[in-house]
């Protein structure tokens, strides 16, 4: 009865695991979740502030599809701040989360057989909606020792006459690896040479790094016309329930974007719009302190997690809020009477035995890796990596 689309549809495996580690809590079981990409703080009083004020101030009614336009104003002062690009309101599309941008985008340019370029790891969704588009995916894995990074030399040799787009994401999910200006402009180099060649730009994690600033693909020479930047609120400002999220393209796909979203959903929620204004008029000092948190967290789970006979750290990352340990060391073990064969073997064994959620690397394109999230307190990532060790001593 269901369709051959939704059938071939994987299932998002982030959601899958805190799904399943949601049925234990429901059963009473204590599970700490370190699957999900969800920072645990509460949003800043002054965001809670602006949301109050919208809701006395009547904001109850339909918003525009492409966003309220004084919050538009703010997302383009916001660029303009923050990484030196220039937008004008009518590129701006506001939607219900940054997922349904980058979504808004593939079913806006991808035709059947049109070939999409994601270099590994990769978020859980990029591939999955470029297939939704009818487009193919195309993987491009960075060597072993690159610190997850794909090189300019691999993106070259991935693209052909058929390639529509190509996916970045720096700081990246799930590695949290970084790319540099200097990495970043070799891409830039060899996409000029393919001038129909679209890049989406998921910068999501932007303001979540630990060393030199992030690079914002579009302020490359030759870039900004073709490239999608897609941002939100939800993770620098711990607002991820709140669904907001934009992007800022050529006024042609932002036209299509918006097209798009009108008959899917619409425009998204007219309260989190107005907190949103507060969120990206503020200067991005005034969230540090999460930041400043995450990573000592970062550097508390390396200490702990290089202690787990089996687990391999490699790279620190240098963004986001996950580790993406290696763990094929593992492979081919018994613990607690159950065989480890893969990732996700030993993702449901730490679920159900040590009650911990992690993620299963296949779902990013690695195998051989799992990703946990340090979004989580202290304590709980203690406690967390205590039990896997246990575990697996």
């Amino acid at each position: 009865m269901l369709s051959d689309k939704i059938n071939s549809l994987p299932i998002s495996q982030t959601v899958a695991m805190t799904a399943k580690a949601h049925d234990l809590k429901n059963q009473g079981v204590d599970v700490i979740t370190l699957s999900a990409g969800e920072p645990d703080f509460n949003i800043p009083d002054y965001i809670k502030e602006a949301a109050i004020a919208a809701i006395n101030e009547n904001y109850h009614k339909y918003s525009p599809v492409d966003g309220f336009l004084d919050l538009k104003k703010a997302i383009c002062k916001k660029f303009k701040r923050d990484n030196n690009l220039d937008y004008e309101t009518d590129q701006i599309v506001v939607s219900t989360g940054a997922k349904q941008s980058i979504a808004n985008v593939c079913m806006s340019l991808i035709n059947k057989g049109d070939e999409v370029v994601i270099p590994t790891p990769y978020w859980v969704s990029y591939s999955a909606m470029v297939s939704l588009a009818d487009g193919i995916p195309v993987f491009v894995h960075p060597d072993e020792d690159a610190n997850y990074k794909v090189t300019a030399e691999q993106l070259e040799s991935a693209i052909t006459e058929k390639t529509k787009m190509i996916m970045l994401n720096s700081p990246n999910n799930p590695s949290g690896s970084v790319f540099s200006q200097e990495e970043y402009l070799e891409f830039s180099k060899v996409l000029q040479k393919y001038p129909d060649v679209i890049v989406v730009s998921d910068e999501i994690y932007e303001h979540i790094n630990y060393g030199s600033k992030s690079v914002s693909f579009a302020s490359l020479p030759g870039m900004y016309e073709r490239t999608v930047t897609v941002n939100g609120i939800s993770k620098a400002f711990a607002m991820t329930g709140w669904r907001i999220g934009y992007l800022a393209a050529p006024k042609f796909l932002a036209k299509a974007c918006n097209k798009m979203q009108g008959q899917i959903t619409s425009g998204a929620n007219c309260i989190a719009q107005r907190a949103a204004i507060k969120a990206l008029e503020e200067s991005p000092e005034r969230i540090k302190y999460m930041v400043d948190e995450f990573k000592i967290r970062r550097d508390l789970i390396i200490d702990l997690v290089n202690q787990i006979n089996g687990f391999k750290i490699k790279h620190p990352p240098s963004g986001a809020f996950y580790i993406f340990p290696e763990i094929s060391n593992l492979f081919g073990k018994t613990f607690s009477g159950q065989t480890v064969n893969t990732a996700n073997d030993l993702s449901m064994l730490i679920l159900e035995k040590a009650h911990v959620a992690t993620v299963p690397g296949d779902a990013f394109g690695y195998p051989n890796c799992i990703r946990i999230s340090y979004s989580a307190s202290k304590e709980q990532i203690e406690e967390a990596i205590r039990r896997i060790k246990d575990l697996l001593s």
